[in-house]
């Protein structure tokens, strides 16, 4: 009994002890923590959901698109919400690509995040952010997703702006494309983190990448209250996003068209041609009016996330490298489009103006032979026809003489290296500053460059000097390298008196963009100034309110007087109706626009010509300056010149209605109706 009564006891006091527990409890969880968990209960039946911003438009100089946003029901995937399913979202994926009509393991790979170990497709943004599979679903499907959600958790669709491309391929490496924001990005970058939303896209190369601040605008935030299901049940608070402004640039988007099929033209006749491209500068300003890269690609190609075999034949030397601007990347000899930079060279060394020189059919460099063009000797000539008429011997004889006069093979302590520094006055060897990303900077090789080369590569040179080409096939060519390596190996840094002459006429170790050559010819023919080119023109809010403009910057003066630049530019007035050129400009109506220019032809081993030329119209007062290159494309008068001739044509309408009416630039910013539509352009 006694036992009974003591069991009885503990138990009652084991039942007051629990019942004092759970009241403290309860008095923690109702009056000290109360709160707390009133707001925690409450923020898991609202969600905030990231509203992105209309992107900017990129608008040519009249204001028509070559950018432009278009309305699209996304299908996106949101891999979290994926991971949480029992099968880790493999039949979520199953029922999508049904709906969709894509197999599962491409949707697997496009959810996947991207790493060191992962190849293409998989998905470069945030893991934590949805990601868009399929941009261009129509209505059926979305329905099928929207009306079934149960079935489909972590799957949205949605009506959003996709980006398009109105004139195609055409300047597809100068506009640039989209892509998402990395996690790494942001982790590095905490800047980042304000200003991007985690599903904004980021522009990658071009004037996307230059001018993302200005397009992206700003994301708005929507705190949506939803049921436990999580399906959304009203509007607690929004914020709206903010438009990004449109950039106006200064290319003409008719212009742009009739350049890129002149350059693809171009390179159909040559046909060894492998790349190309064409730059059209205003001459007074220096503001960019197309610029053309070919190979080219599809930009759309990006929407959605690009598949491995995409990427890799956008980077491949097989493909030609269509992501690649040739124009602002594209480093190549410019043959005797250069020979404006000698003749100003020749100058600044004293030799006369109004001299008479000798143009031999070869000139012995050193105890070398530099023959002219196929040998032949044009007498004794001024330098405005040595120009006109590309004589090589007249080059070579004075880069000669000022290779000796600064010391030879054993240069004198200081050294005047007036050929190179007068090609550096120019602006070649370093970048122009274009408002693009990853710009070449060309190359002038002098002595310093020839020591750094050989520093850099003198090991190589020894070892291929001892062991030859044994996997090149051709023995001529094999013994030729095995030659070249022992002589760069004992002597590489040595400055050789073939340098200077290569030298004099852009060939050698000479490397320059065509936009570094367009540069420098606008500059020749207009005020002496170089310029910075800019593409961008000015920033405008959607409704056309002018927000910024960016100017074209001065950043130097060519290393000629006035007198000595009218000299050249007048020589070079002649060489399409009775130089170089001639025969590709045979039958066009100078008599309504005078063309000035200069060909060139560049050598390459193993590879045939390349093909350029320079050019400028009207000659009097030089409104446009138009450069071509085809790589492998020939003779300059074979390929470049009748590609600028029909960009001229374009122009001027000659053939065909005139893109630019009037034949001039526009030079005024187009005006905007309040619902964001051009009014006049």
């Amino acid at each position: 009994m006694i036992r009974i009564r003591t069991r009885l006891f503990i138990l009652h006091v084991l039942v007051l002890t629990l019942l004092v527990v759970l009241a403290v409890r309860l008095w923690q969880v109702q009056v000290v923590r109360g709160q707390e968990f009133v707001t925690r209960a409450a923020e898991t039946r609202t969600r905030t959901v990231i509203v992105p911003a209309v992107r900017g438009q990129i608008l040519d100089s009249s204001g028509r698109p070559l950018v432009r946003n278009q309305t699209s029901l996304v299908v996106s995937v949101d891999r979290t919400a994926l991971l949480r399913t029992p099968d880790r979202g493999v039949g979520v994926l199953r029922k999508l690509g049904a709906v969709l009509g894509k197999p599962l393991k491409e949707l697997q790979q496009r959810i996947r995040p991207c790493g060191p170990t992962v190849s293409q497709p998989c998905w470069t943004g945030s893991p934590y952010q949805p990601v868009p599979i399929e941009e261009k679903a129509n209505t059926r499907e979305a329905l099928q997703i929207l009306e079934r959600q149960e079935e489909f958790p972590g799957i949205t669709a949605e009506i959003q702006s996709v980006r398009q491309y109105p004139l195609g391929r055409a300047g597809a490496q100068m506009l640039g494309y989209l892509q998402p924001v990395t996690e790494a990005e942001l982790e590095k970058r905490e800047g980042l983190k304000a200003a991007y939303s985690g599903v904004d896209l980021a522009g990658r190369d071009g004037l996307e990448q230059v001018y993302d601040e200005a397009l992206r605008g700003k994301s708005g935030q929507r705190r949506v209250q939803v049921d436990r299901m999580g399906k959304p049940i009203g509007l607690e608070q929004e914020v709206r996003p903010v438009s990004g402004d449109h950039l106006i640039t200064s290319i003409d988007a008719g212009l742009q068209e009739v350049t890129e099929r002149a350059l693809h033209r171009a390179m159909k006749s040559a046909p060894r041609a492998d790349g190309g491209a064409a730059v059209v500068l205003d001459a007074r300003t220096g503001r960019v009016l197309a610029l053309a890269s070919a190979p080219g690609y599809d930009p759309e190609i990006w929407a959605g996330g690009i598949t491995a075999g995409a990427y890799q034949r956008l980077m491949s030397e097989k493909s030609g490298k269509p992501l690649v601007s040739r124009a602002i990347n594209g480093q190549f000899a410019p043959g005797s489009t250069f020979k404006v930079s000698s003749v100003a060279a020749m100058l600044r060394a004293g030799y006369p103006i109004d001299g008479q020189y000798g143009c031999p059919g070869s000139y012995m460099v050193g105890d070398r032979a530099f023959n002219n063009f196929r040998g032949i000797g044009l007498g004794t000539l001024t330098l405005h026809t040595a120009l006109v008429k590309s004589c090589d011997t007249i080059f070579y004889r004075a880069a000669y003489e000022q290779y000796l006069r600064d010391g030879g093979r054993n240069p004198k302590k200081t050294v005047k290296e007036v050929f190179a520094n007068t090609a550096r006055g120019f602006g070649f060897g370093s970048p122009t500053g274009v408002d693009l990303p990853g710009e070449s900077a060309g190359r002038i090789p002098d002595r310093a460059w020839k020591k750094e080369m050989w520093t850099l590569t003198s090991a190589t040179n020894c070892k291929r000097a001892q062991t030859g080409y044994p996997e090149v096939t051709d023995r001529a060519r094999a013994e030729f390298l095995k030659r070249l390596a022992h002589e760069n190996c004992t002597e590489g840094f040595v400055l050789r008196p073939g340098d200077s002459a290569n030298f004099s006429i852009g060939q050698g170790d000479v490397l320059v963009t065509p936009l570094q050559l367009a540069r420098a010819y606008a500059a020749l023919v207009s005020d002496g100034k170089l310029r910075s080119p800019r593409i961008g023109w000015a920033r405008v809010r959607p409704d056309g309110t002018v927000v910024e403009t960016y100017d074209v910057p001065v950043v130097g003066k060519l290393p000629i007087n006035e007198k000595e630049r009218v000299y050249i530019k007048n020589a070079l007035s002649e060489v399409a109706s009775d130089g170089t050129a001639a025969g590709a400009f045979s039958g066009f109506p100078m008599d309504k626009v005078r063309i000035g220019g200069k060909t060139g032809t560049a050598e390459v081993w193993g590879k045939a010509d390349t093909s350029w030329f320079a050019s400028f119209a009207p000659t009097k007062d030089p409104r446009f300056v138009v450069v071509a290159m085809i790589s492998q494309g020939g003779m300059g008068s074979q390929a470049a010149a009748p590609a600028v001739r029909e960009i001229y044509e374009g122009i001027y309408g000659i053939k065909r209605p005139a893109v630019l009416p009037g034949g001039r630039p526009v030079d005024v910013l187009p005006v905007f109706r309040p619902d964001g539509t051009v009014a006049r352009g």
